[in-house]
């Protein structure tokens, strides 16, 4: 939307200005229109009168909502201030049909009943001639305000004033007709008046049943029309999502409030839904600017999961990280091994129970597996600090000897042992060659650690680091 594009401030001041200017306008033509009517007795010019003092009725409601609707939410309007502009347009609609009502009347009885003489003039003219000018002034300012930043208020406004300029069009042809019957002796040419003023009753209740449509909607909370498929099929495209499951749209002044649920893989993390949230959000600012936007992520089994992806989906229901997941199959029955990392300060106890509902749940969601074999690691809690780092080069020459009885291996490098809490690390970068799969390469480090192990004995962990050997040449 247009107006996402511009500062709150400057679009207070733009819609305030020009509804200002309405109501300087309306106060104007109301009161021409009212004397020359008086003056020349025309149903016609009166009718437009009444019709130019309800449109000043409107511009002052209209001014007054366009003050109340921008300002912010707050706790005790959460959604803002935006459907007081709804509600003035309604109001607008009633006070247009009372026109009607008041229009449609007297022309019956001056058609039918009584017999009023009409006194067309040269000021007659001129003031239906001012409103055209002034209307069609006023009403492409308050047009082109009112679509940059979609206000429906002043949508009202401008709607009004359009058919304003039809309507003082009709008049003229009414009292020309009027003075052409008075010149060429054509008596029926008098009742040209009131069926002008009819053909003006008519045109407002044309205008009148689509504000009443636009208002009413509004106010009730409809969507508008074509703005949920839209959405569906924009936010479908995003990566990630599977399906959007509901969308509900509210419209408050010219703010949208989007509210959808969109279902995504079971086994993405919350890192992950967060970043596809984001997107969805974005893709409806796209559409429709700074909309207020709800996203409710829903978790879903996919027809593609495998008896991993299943495992690991109950073990982010239980909020426990696992990994090494391993699955073999034993003479026709499945035999899962993982290993799961808990809070070094849990007590044994407390770890197994957590673990034992983990395997439950793994069970539960997975029957075809026939046991489960769970190694519990700790996982740190502290920061800790290193004492010293420590130079044997003997040992160096010997890990990087143990690296070349692998084909797989380019060589070993960045190698750093370090003492911590009395214990010793050892951490390397190996380079391997760009091809060799990941299976491949876990296995190697496997292997590796081992022997580096068995050559230093006094290392209490070994970590490795694997490379691309092309990304080594950098």
């Amino acid at each position: 939307m247009e107006e996402a594009q511009y500062s709150a401030g400057q679009m207070q001041l733009e819609k305030r200005s020009v509804a200002q200017n309405s109501v300087y306008a309306a106060v104007l033509i109301t009161v021409f229109k009212l004397v020359v009517g008086l003056m020349t007795h025309s149903l016609g010019i009166m009718s437009e009168a009444l019709h130019s003092g309800l449109d000043l009725v409107a511009a002052v409601v209209t001014l007054l909502s366009v003050r109340v609707s921008d300002k912010p939410a707050d706790a005790d309007h959460q959604y803002g201030h935006g459907k007081v502009e709804n509600f003035s347009a309604f109001i607008e609609t009633g006070l247009l049909l009372l026109t009607c009502f008041w229009i449609v009347w007297e022309a019956g009885k001056r058609l039918f009943f009584t017999s009023v003489e009409i006194e067309p003039s040269i000021w007659a003219f001129v003031v239906m001639g001012a409103s055209i000018a002034v209307d069609f002034t006023r009403s492409r300012s308050l047009k082109r305000v009112a679509d940059k930043y979609n206000s429906q208020a002043l949508h009202a406004d401008a709607l009004h004033f359009r058919t304003d300029i039809w309507s003082s069009s009709v008049v003229i042809l009414g009292l020309a007709l009027v003075m052409a019957g008075r010149t060429y002796h054509v008596p029926w040419l008098v009742r040209a008046d009131p069926v002008a003023a009819l053909f003006v009753a008519g045109i407002v209740v044309w205008v009148s049943s689509r504000l009443a449509r636009q208002t009413v909607d509004a106010l009730l909370d409809a969507a508008p029309a074509g703005v949920r498929s839209q959405i569906i099929a924009e936010v479908s495209r995003v990566r990630g999502v599977l399906e959007v499951e509901r969308v509900r749209i509210r419209k408050a002044g010219n703010r949208y409030f989007v509210d959808l649920s969109v279902s995504l893989a079971r086994n993405v993390t919350f890192q992950a839904a967060d970043k596809v949230s984001l997107e969805v959000t974005a893709t409806i600012h796209r559409l429709l600017g700074d909309a207020d936007v709800l996203v409710n992520a829903v978790p879903r089994a996919v027809n593609t999961e495998s008896i991993f992806d299943r495992i690991r989906a109950a073990a982010l229901r239980n909020n426990l990280p696992i990994h090494d997941v391993s699955v073999q199959d034993l003479g026709g029955s499945i035999h899962v091994e993982l290993h799961v990392e808990l809070n070094e300060t849990m007590s044994l106890l407390v770890a197994h129970d957590h673990v034992t509902a983990l395997e439950a749940d793994i069970r539960k969601n997975v029957p075809e597996i026939g046991s489960i074999l769970t190694h519990i690691e700790s996982e740190p809690a502290t920061i800790e600090t290193s004492e010293e780092l420590i130079s044997d080069p003997d040992l160096d020459e010997t890990l990087k000897e143990i690296g070349e009885d692998f084909p797989e291996v380019v060589d070993v490098h960045e190698i750093i042992l370090k003492k911590v809490n009395q214990r010793l690390f050892l951490s390397c970068h190996v380079t391997m060659k760009d091809a060799l799969p990941l299976s491949r390469v876990h296995d190697v480090q496997t292997e590796l650690e081992i022997r580096f192990q068995n050559a230093a004995p006094q290392l209490f962990r070994v970590l490795i680091h694997p490379e691309p050997q092309t990304d080594n040449r950098r």
